[in-house]
């Protein structure tokens, strides 16, 4: 197997028509298997875009995310025919639009991280899917933490961080919100994740993207992440995590940082035998942990001044 892992990073503008995003993910996939990719990676809800249901008469998504609370219940929720129609858009793995993905992945034999609004136990997911070369699906992955403090609450939260393996590289997944979790990206680490791959639908990213260079940093593993494009969007980015050189002097971590507006496909190349040799020699990851410590993250009261309002009533 060839030390060289290639991960393309899609950024591109978003957009609200799904037949549109599925061709353009296809013409994203056959690219970045003509540019010896391995794998490619797309931003959050590529295939309807990150688009939530108006429920509040008069106010536009954005306006809606601005709200502390939508002065609404669930009964009043479910009733409303946006949210019906939104949540019946929610794709299924063997649906019409995953299929033609995996078609593409396995015609083009390359693996594929496409991202949805899919369907859940009660509600829509925000998940990913890892398809292999042959269009297998290798992991879903939905989204722990949703954004609950606004229109995200209409979605039904992940409950587990999951590794799978890609070509003998093991591979972890966060959506958006997650990076900001440090405990997220942990788990993964924890349970053998070499590269986490971050698909993502956000603004204001510059904070952000160091945040996930300390990721990388902290937990010894790559990390991409996909972005759309647009004003005060973009920077996808990629970091590996060894952040010294062989005498101690400070590297680069950064593989690539996109800017804000241009669109087309990142690659980030990974030498895997000096990733893994780099994770088995220093004193970061899951070297010198104190566990015991650490009791107090697995308490679920919430106090000052953390507390926040519901923005959908019970």
């Amino acid at each position: 197997m060839s030390s060289q892992f290639r991960i393309a990073a899609v950024q591109a503008a978003q957009t609200a028509d799904p037949a549109a995003n599925l061709d353009r993910a296809r013409a994203y996939i056959r690219r970045a298997a003509e540019e010896g990719a391995d794998l490619v990676l797309f931003p959050e809800c590529w295939i309807q875009g990150y688009r939530m249901p108006l429920l509040v008469p008069g106010k536009t998504m954005e306006e809606q995310y601005a709200m502390p609370s939508s002065g609404l219940c669930w009964e009043q929720v479910r009733q409303s025919p946006a949210y019906r129609e939104w949540a019946n858009a929610a794709v299924t793995p063997d649906g019409p639009a995953l299929r033609a993905v995996r078609e593409e992945a396995a015609e083009r034999q390359i693996g594929v991280v496409m991202t949805a609004f899919a369907k859940g136990k009660d509600r829509p997911r925000n998940s990913a899917f890892l398809i292999g070369r042959r269009g297998d699906i290798l992991l879903r992955y939905d989204k722990v933490h949703t954004c609950a403090f606004s229109l995200e609450c209409l979605l039904e939260g992940g409950t587990e961080f999951r590794v799978a393996d890609f070509d003998g590289v093991r591979l972890g997944i966060l959506i958006c919100y997650d990076r900001e979790y440090p405990e997220s990206a942990r788990v993964l680490m924890k349970k053998g994740a070499e590269i986490l791959l971050v698909p993502n639908a956000c603004g204001g990213m510059p904070p952000r993207v160091n945040a996930l260079q300390t990721r990388a940093y902290e937990n010894m593993t790559g990390v991409v992440m996909a972005n759309f494009a647009g004003e005060n969007q973009g920077n996808s980015c990629a970091f590996q995590p060894i952040p010294w050189d062989g005498e101690g002097r400070a590297r680069e971590m950064a593989l690539f940082v996109a800017d804000e507006e241009s669109e087309g496909l990142y690659l980030a190349e990974y030498d895997l035998r000096e990733l893994r040799e780099y994770r088995q020699s220093e004193m970061m990851g899951d070297a010198f942990r104190h566990p015991e410590a650490y009791r107090c993250l697995l308490e679920t009261e919430v106090r000052p001044p953390f507390l926040r309002e519901k923005w959908i009533a019970d």
